[in-house]
């Protein structure tokens, strides 16, 4: 038999890069999902998607929309014409996203063409618009809307500028006319190049569409966007402060591993899509999707009390919950900021002291380079945390990935520094301490699973600052610790202590 099998061409593209992630049409249907079903059988809903990159959002409506109208329109060509016209609405990210849109939506890219399948339209590009912009750029030369360089993009006039027109111009302006939208709906670019530091050096731009969307005030939006904003992120500490606040946001489904939700593409944090609905407010439901862990869907308020930040996991809220009980000083008394001495990361001094007052120095690289102390620094290099030179100390590197394993390490293995030891920026400092005998205690309880996974908890990127130690509880260190001592300690129950062992892997 013949096989007639056609893949969907939507399914079929690569991801391009980590700036601009395509979306499948599973997944645009799984957020299409979120929505009331009855906004699709309304001939008046008008729906927008402010980024589209290949038109999925907008055909998957309009599939909806074809079966959701079939009494009220009953002619096939008709009820095609009335959607594509007034009903689904689009805005492209670049000139050729636009094309590629256009050919998905209306089975062409000119909306009038010979093969569109509909006749609404007597121009190119339909409802489905796109049109060049500048960036506005600043006496800093940083752009006013996304901060983009100056440097970086005056470009040709063939070349793309990401000038992404939804967040640089109006509705007006790109329509034509003042509109309303009952949804928003799409998944936006996420980071800019603004080559700043490194080439590569990139900055977040998702969030700009999300606040952008906000401001036209429809009845509900849906987006897909990376989820370091939960704790981290670079510049997103007022988005951050303006998602935990929003009652509104009802429902977030989150993948803390973005491959479970784009197969084949590392974004570190994971991602979420979440339902903003603006006029019913109240707690958000939070789902976590992960294939190493179960968890059941639970109702709570974006901020738990006391904190800045989202806690990801619905069973971590709970065991937070006990543990804060207790009310513990917070280990992060105990973390120097990043820098301690004022050494940068590219600073390794010498393999040998030039004389005697050089002080050993911990740098990043070879465990046994780094242990055996080659590295020496003159004490005058030394620009700040003098104090911190004579303390008996735990070392810990400022940054782990780790990778997508699964469990998680989550930090870098400690070790104890010694006095008259410094480090560059590579490593932060925790003390200080009575002796090597208490370092080691405190040690003991950093390579402990509940230790880790309340740092996972604020933990969503490489950087491991003094920030993600908020959530541990200080310890009596003038004895060892084992996680034994610790779930009696907070009384957690079996089920409890298995998912946090499901979650973090032993340190050896």
């Amino acid at each position: 038999m013949k096989n007639t099998y056609s893949p969907d061409i939507l399914n079929c593209l690569a991801n391009l890069s980590s700036d601009e992630v395509f979306t499948s049409p599973e997944l645009a249907n799984r957020m299409l999902d979120l929505l009331p079903q009855e906004l699709f059988r309304s001939s008046k809903t008008r729906f927008l998607d402010p980024c589209s990159k290949s038109g999925v959002f907008l055909r998957e409506i309009t599939k909806r929309l074809l079966v959701g109208l079939e009494k009220q329109i009953p002619d096939l060509q008709q009820r095609i014409d009335h959607i594509m016209s007034r009903q689904v609405f689009g805005i492209a990210c670049t000139d050729i996203t636009a094309e590629m849109s256009r050919r998905t939506l209306y089975c062409t890219k000119q909306a009038n063409g010979e093969y569109s399948v509909t006749t609404a339209f007597h121009d190119v590009q339909g409802n489905l618009k796109y049109e060049r912009c500048r960036h506005t750029w600043n006496a800093q030369g940083r752009c006013e809307h996304c901060g983009a360089s100056q440097g970086e993009y005056l470009r040709a006039e063939t070349r793309e500028t990401y000038a992404y027109p939804f967040i640089h111009k109006s509705i007006k302006e790109i329509f034509k006319k003042d509109m309303q939208f009952d949804v928003i709906i799409g998944n936006p670019p996420y980071q800019m190049n603004v080559g700043v530091e490194k080439e590569n050096y990139a900055i977040a731009i998702y969030h700009k569409f999300v606040q952008q969307a906000k401001k036209l005030n429809p009845r509900y939006l849906c987006m897909i966007i990376p989820a370091r904003w939960y704790a981290g992120g670079r510049g997103l500490d007022e988005f951050r402060d303006e998602m935990l606040h929003d009652s509104s946001i009802r429902v977030i489904h989150d993948f803390p591993e973005s491959i479970d939700c784009f197969p084949g593409v590392e974004i570190q944090g994971g991602v979420c899509f979440f339902l903003w609905n603006r006029d019913n407010k109240g707690d958000c439901q939070i789902i976590t999707h992960n294939v190493n862990i179960s968890s059941e869907p639970m109702s709570r308020p974006l901020l738990e009390n006391n904190c800045q930040t989202l806690i990801r996991y619905n069973q971590s809220v709970i065991i937070l919950r006990k543990i804060r009980k207790n009310r513990e000083p917070s280990f992060s008394q105990l973390v120097s900021p990043q820098t301690p001495f004022g050494l940068i990361t590219s600073y390794k001094g010498t393999q040998k002291p030039l004389n005697k007052n050089d002080l050993k120095m911990y740098i990043s690289g070879n465990e046994k380079e780094y242990k055996g102390g080659s590295a020496f620094c003159p004490i005058d290099k030394v620009s700040k945390g003098k104090e911190m030179i004579g303390w008996h100390k735990v070392y810990i590197s400022k940054a782990y990935g780790g990778g997508m394993a699964f469990p998680h390490m989550v930090i870098g293995t400690p070790f104890y520094g010694e006095p008259n030891t410094v480090c560059n920026q590579s490593y932060l400092v925790i003390g200080p301490l009575k002796d090597k005998k208490e370092a080691d205690n405190l040690i003991s309880y950093i390579k402990t699973k509940l230790f880790r996974f309340l740092v996972l908890q604020k933990k969503n990127a490489q950087d491991a600052m003094r920030g993600v130690y908020q959530f541990v509880p200080m310890q009596d260190f003038s004895h060892p610790w084992t996680d034994d001592m610790l779930y009696k300690k907070y009384d957690l129950d079996k089920d409890e202590i298995a998912f946090i062992e499901s979650m973090i892997r032993p340190m050896e």
